[in-house]
């Protein structure tokens, strides 16, 4: 933007220091320059219009004055130094109260779109099929658990709640259906038990817990939450983070509640296969954006089937399958975690938002097409930005994902869209 300031402010005093000592009518100057300098800003300093706008008015009032100043009589160093004030801020004084966008452009580079009052987004994991392998019955149940999971986190956000409480809602309402692989839908281990990872992070002031390998814990993502409110810590595993939550009072079931047919057949077919590489889908996430402008994001995970005894993949990670901050965005993932751990996907989305100026759509594609498309890290994203803005990409042949926000804008969607 320093060009334009610049430039324009040059020419307005300019003019209208000339103007003003020929006692020109200076109102020829506003009608004249502000649609020039308005394009100036427009062009040179990438703003948008209004505030654009705002600095033009400013700074040719600005200009004005202090042209009026410069032709006084016993014009001396401080009147001087004065007017060089006036000319360098008057702008952006005028557009103070859109000191927010300013700011914030800071991060974006420009801003973006109009905010949503609240926006809920939620995935029920990437790679789990294609349009020919899913039966219109399979693509129904889908479709109906991931929209009702959505509207169970939405509804929290609609009527105030917090960000933190919709996302954990919502995660708990996937971990009690056996559709989606995680918590009673969860795969097994080439041991044939359940090892369960979450994990969840409040962005506003960044606050997180996990939780990983973890066998008898009914809803691990409140699980992650109690170690990020009520420990010292951000992830507890095994043994000591179901001694952590049976002590805070979450229950506790037997092993035998996370059994599914389904799931023990895929396992059973793997290992007839004798296949060395297993499958790479199946988590559920959520992230949201509340009302007091909070964002939130989790991820919980029964992992891969026929994975490694002790096997930790990115949903438990922060930065790598979860990340919040109110400043960029909310992310939770889905796909193959060691890619994504290696890649810390969640974390580099919000960080080319900070760094790079990018939006939220152009981060997350650059990161699951640009950066782990090509190296064959599969899967995907659901992230949203603070200010409403929703990013779904994938690079995997599907990913159940719906999302909603407040001004009634919503899709749920499993391929991709044509």
């Amino acid at each position: 933007m320093g060009i334009g300031y610049f430039l324009l402010t040059a020419l307005v005093f300019s003019i209208g220091y000339d103007l003003v000592k020929a006692n020109a009518v200076k109102v020829f100057i506003v009608l004249l320059y502000t649609p020039v300098t308005l394009i100036i800003f427009l062009i040179y300093g990438q703003v948008n219009w209004e505030y654009g706008l705002t600095l033009t008015v400013g700074n040719v009032f600005g200009a004005l004055i202090a042209s009026r100043l410069a032709v006084k009589k016993g014009v001396n160093f401080v009147r001087w130094v004065i007017v060089v004030v006036i000319l360098l801020t008057s702008g952006h004084l005028f557009g103070l109260y859109n000191i927010k966008q300013l700011a914030e452009s800071a991060i974006y580079g420009s801003r973006p779109a109009q905010q949503a009052e609240w926006a809920m987004v939620v995935h029920g994991g990437a790679g789990g099929g294609t349009r020919e392998s899913i039966s219109p019955e399979k693509e129904k149940a889908y479709l109906e658990a991931i929209g009702h999971a959505l509207d169970t986190g939405s509804f929290i956000l609609e009527n105030g709640g917090s960000s933190m409480d919709a996302v954990e809602a919502a995660i708990r309402y996937m971990e009690d259906n056996p559709i989606f692989n995680a918590g009673r839908g969860a795969v097994f281990t080439e041991l044939g038990n359940n090892e369960l990872d979450a994990s969840i992070m409040d962005g506003n002031g960044r606050n997180a817990g996990a939780v990983a390998g973890v066998t008898n814990i009914r809803h691990p993502i409140s699980a992650a939450r109690m170690v990020m409110s009520n420990s010292p810590h951000v992830m507890l595993i095994g043994e000591g983070a179901e001694q952590f939550a049976a002590s805070h009072g979450l229950e506790i079931v037997d092993s035998s509640w996370f059994f599914t047919q389904s799931r023990w057949n895929s396992l059973q077919r793997i290992k007839d296969r004798e296949k060395e590489q297993t499958q790479k889908h199946g988590t559920v996430g959520a992230v949201a954006l509340d009302k007091l402008g909070n964002l939130a994001a989790g991820t919980s995970t029964g992992g891969m089937t026929n994975k490694m005894h002790g096997r930790v993949g990115d949903a438990p990670v922060i930065g790598a399958g979860t990340f919040a901050g109110n400043s960029t965005c909310a992310v939770s993932a889905t796909g193959h975690g060691e890619y994504f751990i290696r890649n810390v996907v969640s974390y580099d989305i919000s960080a080319l938002m900070e760094y790079g100026k990018l939006s939220l759509s152009e981060a997350a594609d650059s990161v699951i097409n640009g950066k782990l498309k090509p190296i064959g890290g599969g899967g995907g994203v659901i992230a949203v930005d603070h200010y409403g803005n929703v990013a779904m990409p994938f690079n995997t042949s599907s990913m159940i994902r719906a999302y909603v926000k407040s001004d009634g804008e919503s899709g749920i969607f499993i391929f991709e869209i044509e």
